[in-house]
């Protein structure tokens, strides 16, 4: 393959996407991924990817990776993974000329301006202000967040570590939540239940609450796929009433932190649903729950009432966003 070519990596603690574009026109020549818990690193990752490519190392004018956690300069940590990732050791071993990191959520943030509006799936129209600040926000293995600021004539994208932000329980259901996951965790944070993870732990905690509310075929289908998968799909299609009680505990949640994000950074120029998570529980966000948690802020519910809120549909935005931003390299 001798067109040149970029590589774009959106790495998380579940599975990590690889995906090489030409330099020219940006076109798609291979796309893959792997579960990240297989590896002991990315570099093993990558390396398996170019032998699948039947590749060259150079062939890779540029190479950018979303990684899921903070990146401070070359180096990153994976939040829920055990990797550290360094972009100088990367470019020696396989001779890229150029390896650029990025926070997962900063790289989602580059790829929303990138977005077609038939991956956006409005929630709230709002009234939109022209260069107003955007958030992005995302719930799946973890929880991310990143604004964007229009500054020099475009947007910047700033990310955050927001998803560890203490978690403000609501109600006396949040309340007995959040005490129990202080027993096993110490701090609680809104990763701790705004995420994949999360919603197993609100289910389970509602379990032992309310166990004469389970079904009985829940706790099969539980052992034999992903939990929070099972989960969704139980509440969606109200097979189980503690989950679906979960789900709507996690909505709630969801929307009164994008809503506490929202005041925090005057997001008007819209809020971005992102991450794994939202496109599969849409039908719980669109009812109306999502929506009512984030205005419900007092005497700002009018303020908040007018902000765009957008759920992502797009299934690698920050793999775009990383596309994006070796392009411009």
């Amino acid at each position: 393959m001798s067109q040149s070519c970029l590589l774009a990596g959106d790495i998380g603690g579940t599975k990590t996407v690889l995906q090489l574009v030409e330099v020219t026109g940006l076109k798609e020549r291979i796309k893959k991924s792997y579960e990240s818990i297989k590896f002991n690193k990315l570099e093993d990752i990558i390396n398996v990817f170019l032998e699948e490519a039947k590749l060259s190392a150079n062939t890779i004018q540029s190479a950018c990776f979303a990684i899921a956690g903070p990146v401070t300069g070359a180096h990153a940590r994976l939040t829920n993974l055990k990797w550290e990732v360094d972009a100088n050791a990367i470019a020696r071993r396989f001779n890229f000329s150029q390896v650029i990191l990025l926070n997962d959520f900063e790289a989602v943030g580059f790829g929303i301006e990138a977005l077609a509006g038939d991956a956006l799936t409005p929630l709230q129209q709002g009234q939109p202000v022209e260069h107003g600040t955007k958030l992005v926000i995302g719930a799946g293995t973890g929880l991310g967040v990143a604004h964007l600021m229009w500054r020099e004539g475009r947007y910047r994208v700033y990310p955050s570590e927001g998803g560890h932000a203490d978690f403000a329980p609501l109600g006396a259901i949040q309340v007995q939540l959040s005490a129990h996951l202080q027993s096993i965790h110490g701090h609680v944070s809104y990763e701790r239940v705004v995420s994949g993870p999360g919603l197993v732990a609100i289910f389970r905690f509602l379990c032992a609450v309310r166990p004469e509310q389970m079904s009985a075929e829940i706790l099969p289908a539980l052992e034999a796929g992903d939990p929070a998968a099972v989960i969704a799909t139980f509440a969606l299609t109200s097979r189980d009433a503690v989950a679906s009680l979960a789900l709507e505990t996690f909505v709630d949640i969801y929307g009164a932190f994008a809503g506490n994000l929202a005041l925090i950074t005057l997001a008007r120029g819209g809020v971005y649903i992102a991450g794994g998570i939202a496109a599969k529980i849409l039908p719980a966000l669109r009812n109306g729950r999502f929506t009512t948690a984030f205005s419900a802020k007092g005497r700002f519910n009018g303020l908040l009432s007018n902000i765009p809120l957008y759920v992502v549909t797009h299934p690698n935005a920050g793999l775009l966003g990383a596309m994006m931003t070796a392009s411009r390299a």
